[in-house]
């Protein structure tokens, strides 16, 4: 198993905001299902047990699917945290560079697709990584403003990437209920403007 399928694997993961079987992941990844599968348990045995007391983030198997998500010690928290400034998006590719830091920038591409780009020069921009040439690729780290910017008294990693997980987390679960008020709203106002059959103007009069 490469750390390429890895990252691959614990990208889609990470993303995905909902539970994955071995067949979801294999159809969006194209790896074997011995590889999805060997790479399921490596991610859970370093989430879970080997940096266990390093993050806020654990994999967990949900009936025959899997999902990363915030440990139930985390969760009351991270609903409390304020909606971040950047998008969600790039939020996660700024997470991502935070929990793997010092990381090439041609593996996140690997984690994210081509995007990874445009995210660079945008966080590089708003100052919250630098950017230093590797070889034929870049390697990247946050700065000493990314934990100004977000409110954080530390630039411990460990604790920087329980912050900024709980960012992400909280600011998607606010989306996605600001989506939900809107629809309910969009269906009681079709609801008031359904014109009254005529069967019904007939029983009115």
């Amino acid at each position: 198993m490469s750390i390429k399928e890895n990252r691959l694997v614990e990208s889609l993961l990470f993303s995905s905001g909902k539970p994955l079987s071995i067949e979801e992941i294999q159809e969006t990844t194209g790896l074997p299902p011995k590889k999805v599968n060997e790479a399921i348990e490596h991610l859970m045995q370093s989430y879970n047990i080997d940096r266990k007391n390093d993050t806020s983030l654990e994999i967990v198997k949900a009936g025959n699917k899997f999902i990363m998500q915030v440990k139930k010690t985390f969760t009351d928290k991270s609903m409390m945290v304020a909606k971040p400034e950047i998008k969600t998006d790039l939020l996660k590719t700024l997470a991502l560079i935070a929990f793997h830091q010092p990381v090439k920038q041609s593996n996140l591409r690997h984690m994210i697709g081509e995007r990874i780009y445009a995210d660079v020069d945008q966080l590089v921009s708003l100052h919250l990584i630098h950017s230093e040439p590797h070889g034929a690729t870049e390697m990247l780290t946050t700065t000493r403003l990314f934990p100004e910017y977000f409110g954080i008294d530390s630039t411990k990693p460990k604790e920087i990437r329980e912050f900024l997980s709980m960012k992400v987390i909280g600011h998607v679960v606010e989306e996605k209920q600001e989506e939900l008020a809107k629809k309910e709203e969009d269906a009681s106002e079709e609801s008031d403007d359904t014109p009254v059959s005529e069967s019904h103007m007939k029983k009115d009069e």
